[in-house]
C-alpha cells in the first residue's frame, strides 16, 4: 500500500503501470562516479524506486564539487562521497538497497562489479575509466547508459542494447587519441543535471520497457540555445 501511494504518479502512466513499477523495484543499477552526473541520476533513480543502486567512487567531497554535485552539503567537505551520498539517498527512499563501493574502478574489479548489476550508468570523469567500463559492459552485454558534459553541452547514448547493439568504441574508436585530450573542467552545474536526468530516463525506459531507447543514437544538447540533436551511428 505504501509503495502504491509513493509511486502512484508514475504507475498511472500507461507506459509504466503496475508491471513496469515491479520491474523497476527489482532492477539492479550500477552507477560509476557520484559526481556531477552521478548525483542527479542517483536521486531520480532512487526516487523512482529502483530496487538496488550500487555506487562506485573513491573520491571525497571538495568545495568546488558543490556547484553541481547536488547530493552534498558544506558539512560533508573532505568526507567520502559514497558514504554521504548513501546517507542522503536513504533519507529519500529507505526501501531502495544502496550498495557502496568506495574504491576506484580498475581492471581487477570491473568485471565482477558489472556482472552483479542489470544496467550500468556512466558518471565517469575521465576517458581511461570510461573505456575500461565500456569494454566490460560490452563483453557482458550489459546495457551501458553513457553521459558526458562540458561547459553548456551534454550528450547521452545507450550501448549494448537492443537487436543491433552498438558499443562505445563504435562512437569513439580511437582510444589513444581520446586519452591525449586535455580535460576541460569548465561547466555550469545545470548542464550536468539535465544530462543526468536524460540518463536516468534511459535507465527507466530500459527497465520498464517503454519508449525508444537511445541505442545507436547520440542525443546532444547545448544549453546556450536549447538546441538538441540526435545523431545515428
Amino acid at each position: 500500500m505504501e509503495d502504491k501511494q509513493r509511486y502512484d504518479r508514475q504507475i498511472a502512466l500507461p507506459e509504466i503501470g503496475a508491471e513496469g513499477q515491479k520491474r523497476i523495484s527489482q532492477a539492479r543499477v550500477l552507477l560509476v562516479g557520484v559526481g556531477g552526473l552521478g548525483c542527479p541520476a542517483a536521486l531520480y533513480l532512487v526516487a523512482a524506486g529502483i530496487g538496488t543502486l550500487g555506487m562506485v567512487d573513491d573520491d571525497i567531497v571538495s568545495l568546488n564539487n558543490l556547484q553541481r554535485q547536488i547530493l552534498y552539503a558544506e558539512a560533508d567537505l573532505d568526507q567520502p562521497k559514497v558514504l554521504f551520498a548513501t546517507r542522503r539517498l536513504r533519507e529519500l527512499n529507505s526501501r531502495v538497497a544502496i550498495q557502496m563501493h568506495p574504491y576506484r574502478l580498475t581492471k581487477r574489479n570491473v568485471e565482477e562489479l558489472v556482472a552483479n548489476y542489470d544496467v550500468v550508468v556512466d558518471g565517469c570523469d575521465n576517458f581511461q575509466t570510461r573505456y575500461l567500463l565500456a569494454d566490460a559492459c560490452a563483453m557482458q552485454a550489459k546495457p551501458y547508459v553513457y553521459g558526458a558534459v562540458r561547459g553548456f553541452q551534454g550528450q547521452v547514448s545507450v550501448f549494448n542494447y537492443g537487436p543491433h547493439p552498438r558499443h562505445y568504441r563504435h562512437l569513439y574508436p580511437d582510444e589513444e587519441e581520446m586519452l591525449r585530450l586535455l580535460p576541460d573542467k569548465a561547466i555550469i552545474g545545470v548542464t550536468a543535471g539535465i544530462t543526468a536526468c536524460a540518463q536516468a530516463s534511459e535507465v527507466l525506459k530500459i527497465i520498464a520497457g517503454f519508449g525508444q531507447v537511445l541505442s545507436g543514437r547520440l542525443w546532444t544538447i547545448d544549453l546556450r540555445t536549447l538546441q538538441s540533436h540526435i545523431l545515428e551511428f
